[in-house]
Formats: structure tokens, sequence, C-alpha cells
């Protein structure tokens, strides 16, 4: 679907990641397509939507936690479609005052950008097109360096974001190198696919994903953790999302490990 020069091609015939976990959530950014695509992997992971709503849960408790905490900065790599809540209106709902980068190297997210710069007016968000396997070039990005002080503090969130970067020495040297670009103080957020609790639907998920065309790689604890080291894991350390700080007013207590497939951990640079 490519109109006029400029124009964003959104390939609406084909099933989407970003889109998929749209329709998981129970957004209406997707299309047939999309909702197919889903369909497959739900076929063989049933519980996909158990647990992509538990990994968003996840994000919106830990950067509330931040900013309980004091964080007042927040970069959002890997954002995808600003399903609502977006990170922003929960930072500002106790922070108004708090500024948010936004940052994906997908044009579809670019066409729905205008829904992450809604900020309280005491507060600011942006957002970059860029692509986490360039760390380098977003963390230049103008857009990134005139709403962050990279001198002070920053809340960086990888959510559901690695598992789609395959091959372990990439992934690790990505985040390596915002880890070191970040001053201390700073903290580190992710989530990530594991097929640990339940090898056969994950890997068949994984399946799903890779035949529309989207490469995804589940990791071990082990793995997960490797991402963290050298900064020190705030409480509870490494887990499976649900059971990461659980907000009693919102009850995950029958989704099972299997059915969240997914660890998180957050962690402070010394």
């Amino acid at each position: 679907m490519v109109a006029d020069e400029g124009a964003v091609d959104l390939e609406l015939d084909r099933a989407h990641s970003a889109r998929m976990y749209d329709y998981f959530l129970g957004g209406t950014t997707n299309f047939p397509a999309d909702r197919e695509g889903a369909g497959r992997a739900m076929a063989v992971f049933p519980a996909a939507l158990v647990a992509a709503r538990a990994n968003r849960q996840f994000m919106h408790r830990s950067v509330r936690r931040l900013t309980q905490l004091g964080m007042r900065q927040f970069l959002d790599v890997g954002t995808g479609i600003p399903t609502s809540p977006n990170l922003h209106e929960i930072v500002q709902e106790t922070a108004p005052e708090a500024t948010v980068v936004y940052t994906d190297n997908d044009p579809i997210v670019l066409t729905h950008a205008q829904a992450l710069l809604r900020s309280h007016p005491q507060g600011r968000t942006a957002y970059s097109q860029g692509d986490a396997r360039d760390p380098e070039a977003l963390m230049k990005s103008p857009e990134l360096t005139g709403t962050l002080d990279l001198s002070r503090p920053v809340a960086l969130s990888l959510i559901a974001l690695l598992h789609f970067i395959p091959g372990s020495s990439t992934a690790h040297d990505v985040v390596e190198y915002f880890k070191d670009a970040l001053p201390s103080g700073s903290t580190l957020t992710i989530s990530h696919l594991t097929a640990e609790f339940d090898a056969e639907a994950v890997m068949g998920a994984v399946g799903a994903y890779e035949a529309a065309g989207t490469p995804v790689q589940a990791r071990s604890r082990e793995e997960f953790t490797r991402f963290f080291d050298g900064w020190d894991l705030l409480d509870p350390g490494v887990t499976v999302t649900h059971r990461w700080h659980p907000d009693p007013d919102r009850d995950l207590s029958q989704v099972t490990d299997a059915e969240a497939a997914c660890y998180g951990g957050v962690a402070r640079k010394p």
C-alpha cells in the first residue's frame, strides 16, 4: 500500500509483529493478516494472549515503581504500537514533570507516533525513529539528546524487544552499549520470551512468527540474567513477569509461569 512520495508502506497483506501484539492486548490497530498470524501463534501457544497482557502489565508496574523510586527520565526502546495506557501515561500519573523518549525502527509505529507525544503539560515526550541494533545512532539522535539529560539517571526499558534480535552476541552487545552510555543511577528494565516452562508451545509460536517473516529467539534464565551483568538487580530479581511485584488490584494469581512465558527484571547501575 504505497501512495504518494513519503507515504509509509504498511504492508497490510502480511502479518506484522507489532500489530499482532496490539491484537493480543485488545487494541484496534490490527488487520486481517495480523489476526490470522496471531491465530496461528495461538493455535500452537494458546496462552499467547495471556503472555502478552502479563508482559504489558509488567511494564506498567515496573515504570510505576521506578517513578515512585524517583526516576524522572525514561527511554523506551522498541516502543511498538501505542496501545493505551502508554509508558508516559503511567509515569506522568505520579510525576507529571517526567520526560519520556520513545524509539522504534518500524514505520508503522511512526504513523502512530502522535499518540506518544500527548504529554502532561508539565512533562515532555518525544519520538525518535531508530533501530535498537544501532544503539550509538539512537543515543545520538536529536530527539533523544534534546529531551533527556544524559548526565542524569535514565530509566531504560527494553520490553519484549530482545527476543526479536536473534544471535546471543548481537543482543548482548546492544544491551552493553546502552549500559555503558547511561550514567550511574540509571535503571534497566527488560522482559524476554523463554521456552523454559513449555518448550513445545513456545517454540511453536516462534515458528509461527518466523513463518510470518519475523525471526524470534527465546532465551533461558541464564541468558536473560546476563543482560544485567555489572548492575544491581532490584527486588525480587529475575522472575517471571507476572511475579514481579504483582498488583493486587489486577489479579494474575491464576496465570501460570508457562502461560506468562517471559522473564522480567529491573536493575540499577552502581
